[in-house]
């Protein structure tokens, strides 16, 4: 996934252009308008995509309607491919942040490409090793790190996969989230990331301009993760 977030490997995580370029050939376009549901958990696992443009989230949902953002994908990214691997539902439900254009491969494209190319199936593995390593630190940083740890963590892979270095220890991440998706990608709730913030502006650390946020001083904020 190009740019996502299960940051910062599955941030990174794209198949090589020879591949992309192949397996998404003749791929029909799909089009979501912002908030639209590209699929939801449980669905059939039917097909996989390549964001062309736009911005999609990957989330669960609790019983009680809390939503955890696991992923946020940004054109590049490739959605929808474990269940490719595994035949199995979705294990996740996906839906558009903002306006979005993807190629839809299906499953048996899908599986006929795999088998004339098989160097698909170890780069898919790549990614998928990538996936399980951030879980990993996922759980663990919501295990041990602090409010303010989690929230830092956030906006750092947020930099790493839409960070534009801007000088002088600046980076203007090139996505624009709100409040609410950084409390789901943080599992907070939202007014303890409005508080974060709200303290992190004061110290000058962080800032938000025309619905973009700075971090203002990176450095700072990567002390917050290791405090």
């Amino acid at each position: 996934m190009a740019d996502s977030i299960l940051p910062p490997e599955n941030v990174l995580a794209v198949l090589p252009a020879e591949l992309s370029r192949g397996l998404f050939e003749k791929a029909p376009v799909t089009r979501l308008a912002a908030d639209q549901m590209l699929f939801l958990a449980g669905d059939a696992g039917d097909a996989c995509y390549r964001v062309e443009e736009g911005l999609l989230k990957a989330s669960v949902f609790a019983p009680g309607g809390g939503e955890r953002i696991l992923a946020i994908f940004g054109p590049g990214s490739l959605v929808g491919e474990l269940s490719m691997i595994d035949g199995r539902a979705r294990s996740a439900s996906v839906a558009a942040l903002h306006p979005s254009k993807l190629s839809l491969v299906s499953r048996v494209a899908f599986e006929a490409f795999a088998r004339s190319n098989p160097e698909l199936c170890r780069h898919i593995m790549t990614l998928l090793a990538r996936r399980l390593r951030e879980t990993n630190a996922a759980l663990a940083a919501a295990t041990f790190l602090p409010l303010n740890g989690r929230m830092a963590r956030v906006l750092l892979n947020l930099a790493a996969a839409f960070g534009n270095d801007v000088g002088g220890g600046r980076v203007l991440i090139r996505q624009k989230v709100t409040q609410g998706d950084l409390a789901g990608m943080a599992g907070l709730a939202r007014e303890n990331v409005s508080r974060i913030l709200k303290d992190w502006t004061d110290r000058s650390l962080v800032s938000r301009r025309a619905g973009y946020y700075y971090l203002e001083n990176k450095a700072a904020i990567q002390r917050e993760v290791s405090m």
